[in-house]
Order: C-alpha cells, then structure tokens, then sequence
C-alpha cells in the first residue's frame, strides 16, 4: 500500500499568552495532538465550531506558524522543522486559499501581479512568459484574460476569491489548504467555486484540506471528514460513515444542528448542548467534550472517572461509545 501524499502526526500548538499585569501567563492548547492522512487526489474536510483550532492547524500544515509538536510528512519527509531554503522549497508543494478574498489580495497590486507573485518569489521563468502563465492561469478559473492588470476593487467578491485559488495554482502544488473558502460568498456563488476546486481536482490531481463551518458544503466536497472540537479531533472517517452514521456524540449534536430548509419538518432529535465552550488555555482533562457530552452524565461514577483521567484516541475518541448510541436511539 502507498503512502499518503499528506501525514499528521500528534501535531500541536501552544501559544502564551500574557494573563494581565503581575498575572503572568498561560498556555493556549489551539491545536493539541491532531493525526490524520491525506491521500492524493482526494480531499479531507475538517469542520467544528468556531474557535475549535481548524484554521490553525491549516497554517500550520503550510508552515506559516511552526509546530509546538508532532509531525507533518509530505510523501513521507518530515516537514515539520525545515527552515530557510528547504522551507522556501517546500511551499511549492502546499499552498493555501484564504477565507476572505478581499483582505488576501493587496488592494494596491494588479489581479496578475498578485497571481505571478508565488512564481517570483521562487524565481521561477514561465517558459511562455510571465504574463502569459497568469493569463493562462486566470482563464482555468474562469477569469477573463484581458482583465490581467485589473485591480481587485474592480472584481466582485467570486472574482476574487477565483484570483485567491488562481495564485494557489501558480505553483502547481500537490496540496491546497482550502481555509473556508466560501464563507465570504453569496450561496449561488459558493456553489461555483465548489464547481470549480471539483473540476481543477479532476484535471490536475490536486488533494485538498478543506476547513469549513458549513457541513452542506463538506459534505458535497469531501472524501474524509476530521471533526474538531477544542483542538483535537473527536471523529474522523470517510463522508458517508461521518455524515450518515455519526457515533461521537459532539459530532451527532453538531450534525443535528444543521437547519432544514423544510418548515414542517420534524426536529424533535435535535440535540442541544448546554455550557460553553471551554477555554483553550483550560481545557477540561481526558475527554475534552466531557463538560457538554448529554451521556456524560448519565454515566455511573466509575465511567465517569475514566472520561476525567484518561484521553480518548482512535477515530472515534469516545470512551463510552455502546452508552452513547443507546442514548441517541432514546432520543
């Protein structure tokens, strides 16, 4: 069996941060021990609630921030720790599409110069011509050619979003972290962009890391789907045993919340977590979804003490697991 274009893992970040004057300082577990693969040509959607550590782990498998821990292996090298000409190296492989389209381009630089930007800053020489590759590169995503030294106030906020995955190809990557790319979008235009990430991923092989809040949207995308809540992943599995048959109880909840364009339809399973999402930096120990899982507390003590001391692993990173669908079948 290959191995997996894309490896993670144990990956972390800790950040410190300052408590207040005389306070000192505490640590921010935004990404605590986070594993996954990625094959080639395929995507992996990776969804939860907002501040749970999906957008970081997303920088750091582009190397704009550096791991606390944990490893990410790129056709099984290490990539974790490269730094100076190896890191410049390895940025032609992973590239990256931004949530916003509007602050992600220079507002004071053309559409082709922010496209022929990556190829500069490897000192690559398109054997067309610089402006050639843009304008080749801008008519696969369906931009007008001619509009090459446009500047992005001119574009509406596709448009952008298309010049935003139009530098992303510059390079030819083998992957794209896609960081919500849609969210910015009206839903007629998330719809074309989906489109259009589907046929260059047909065409060109590319794998995608796709971060979304929007499970319609994953679901239409993705081949994996990672959940994470408060830095760790609690489910991961293909698109169908995640969205069809959930067995992490954050991962039901979060399904169930989903609203139906139906008026009439029925939403007596909806479950609905109390408490708040704890704080990064004082996460609760063992199982991390504890404090709001609705089996917790129908637990016996003995069970519960299990969930408190010890950390769940394995794709679904749930102690209890024949508790939990018991509890959802009563539902």
């Amino acid at each position: 069996m290959n191995a997996p274009l894309l490896q993670v893992d144990d990956l972390a970040k800790h950040f410190s941060v300052k408590r207040g004057f005389l306070k000192g300082t505490s640590t921010v577990k935004a990404v605590d021990g986070v594993s996954f693969t990625l094959e080639r040509g395929k995507t992996l959607g990776l969804v939860g609630e907002s501040g749970c550590g999906k957008s970081t782990t997303g920088r750091l498998l582009m190397r704009l921030l550096d791991p606390t821990g944990g490893r990410i292996l790129v056709d099984g090298t290490d990539v974790s720790e490269l730094r100076g000409a190896d890191l410049h190296a390895f940025r032609r492989r992973v590239q990256m599409v931004f949530q916003n389209p509007s602050s992600s381009l220079n507002p004071r630089q053309s559409v082709g110069s922010a496209i022929a930007a990556p190829l500069r800053a490897q000192r690559i020489e398109p054997k067309e011509g610089m402006k050639m590759r843009v304008m080749t590169l801008m008519d696969r995503v369906g931009l007008r050619p001619e509009h090459v030294n446009r500047f992005p106030h001119e574009f509406s906020g596709g448009q952008k979003q298309r010049v935003g995955i139009a530098r992303a190809l510059a390079l030819e990557p083998d992957v794209v972290i896609c960081d919500e790319p849609v969210s910015a979008l009206d839903v007629s235009v998330q719809a074309q962009v989906i489109n259009l990430l589907e046929d260059i991923q047909a065409d060109l092989g590319i794998s995608y890391v796709f971060i979304a809040h929007d499970l319609s949207v994953v679901k239409h995308i993705a081949d994996d789907v990672a959940v994470m809540y408060l830095g760790r992943i609690l489910e991961h599995g293909t698109r169908d045993q995640v969205f069809d048959a959930p067995q992490h109880p954050y991962t039901r909840a979060l399904l169930s919340s989903v609203p139906s364009p139906d008026p009439d339809a029925d939403r007596s399973g909806r479950i609905r977590l109390t408490g708040d999402l704890p704080h990064p930096s004082n996460p609760p120990s063992g199982c991390v979804f504890r404090t709001r899982c609705p089996v917790f507390a129908q637990l016996s003590p003995a069970q519960q003490q299990v969930c408190i001391d010890e950390r769940p692993r394995g794709d679904v990173a749930c102690h209890h697991l024949p508790a939990a669908a018991a509890q959802v079948a009563a539902v």
